[in-house]
């Protein structure tokens, strides 16, 4: 096969569970040579007549050559092909907290965009996931008698740690100086970022996108905030996609404000960049991180269907989805929420121009 290209961008997704791959070889922005494609298990080849380059596939994809169908030419765009692909199956999700960190380890919660020390060797003898928001509700309609809960909000020992949704919540009674009021930000001392809030005069919520828990022997984790987001975000909208069967999400503020409607597509997607070939090194857009030079070629992501709300966007079909008991909300702090929104802007302005719009919503990847 052969397309014209003085240039060709490629784009892979392989679809684990469906065992698939979609290959896009993207359209010359200007001018053209003669560019011919070949496809074996474990790479493609481009040839020119200036020469060739290569570009091998991850070590757990391999895909089918023969296989190769539904050949279709888009102008301005490319050429697609779709082949069946051979790949090992999803990678296991890794819990915010390891069974390790359970064992009555000490931990250290620190500032993720600056690495402060928040809490510092505390000893976690619980670490407890939190019910549903509507805990409340369920214990009136099983119980015959008072709720025996009504009006007392489940709360943190000195050495507990519980998981909601999108947060922790731990007490922090024995380091604070004095008494706080309810329900005041809590703001990392170095970096100014919000990284939560004091709920009642023991309890603090602390928000997953904002901080790192890890065992007080390591080494703090230097880790790009837009990775950071991205996967600590798939793996709560996945985790929760699983637990109660719904896809669809508000992503709100913490003043309540809904600053995105996000609907999970599917979580299997494998998107691989080449980070050399024989010529010249090529990367997509969409994975590109310019503050690492040396990463990784492919990554496990989730794909999402998005729909922003600022600036009083999309109002009518924000309310009907707040109104809608199989959408769940996901609360973080405004700042993330718009953080978010552009992570998944530029991750749809990345996407080849047939991939970019489903229906009325827009396409993107956040990457696991």
């Amino acid at each position: 096969m052969a397309v014209a290209a003085a240039e060709t961008r490629v784009f892979l997704e392989v679809r684990r569970r469906l065992q698939s791959a979609l290959l896009i070889l993207g359209e010359p922005d200007e001018g053209g040579m003669h560019l011919d494609v070949s496809i074996s298990p474990t790479s493609l080849l481009l040839r020119t007549p200036d020469g060739c380059s290569e570009t091998q596939l991850p070590a757990e994809v391999r895909l089918v050559p023969s296989s190769c169908g539904g050949l279709q030419y888009i102008s301005g765009e490319g050429l697609h092909l779709r082949l069946q692909a051979r790949t090992e199956s999803s990678p296991q999700l890794i819990s915010v907290f390891k069974q390790g960190l359970q064992a009555q380890e000490c931990c250290t919660f620190s500032c993720q965009s600056c690495g402060e020390v928040l809490i510092k060797d505390r000893k976690l003898l619980r670490v407890l996931p939190l019910p549903s928001e509507n805990w409340g509700a369920l214990v009136g309609e099983w119980c015959c008698h008072p709720d025996p809960f009504a009006n007392k909000p489940l709360q943190p020992r000195e050495n507990d740690c519980f998981i909601g949704d999108s947060f922790f919540l731990v007490n922090l009674r024995s380091h604070l100086e004095q008494e706080p009021k309810a329900n005041t930000k809590v703001i990392c001392k170095r970096c100014k970022v919000m990284l939560g809030e004091i709920v009642s005069s023991e309890t603090t919520k602390f928000y997953m996108t904002e901080i790192i828990i890890q065992p007080s022997e390591g080494s703090f984790p230097n880790i790009p905030r837009s990775q950071f987001v991205q996967s600590v975000l798939a793996q709560c909208l996945v985790e929760l996609s699983s637990a109660r069967s719904t896809f669809r999400f508000t992503i709100q503020g913490q003043d309540g404000k809904v600053y995105i409607l996000l609907w999970i597509l599917n979580s299997d997607s494998l998107v691989m960049e080449p980070l050399r070939s024989s010529r010249c090194v090529r990367k997509f857009p969409l994975l590109e991180n310019t503050l690492e030079a040396d990463s990784r070629s492919a990554w496990n992501a989730i794909k999402v269907l998005y729909q922003p709300c600022i600036r009083s966007r999309n109002e009518e079909l924000a309310s009907s989805w707040e109104s809608d008991i199989s959408v769940h909300p996901l609360t973080l702090p405004s700042a993330t929420c718009l953080e978010l929104l552009l992570i998944l802007s530029r991750s749809n302005a990345s996407l080849p121009l047939s991939l970019r719009q489903m229906n009325s919503f827009k396409v993107a990847f956040l990457k696991m």
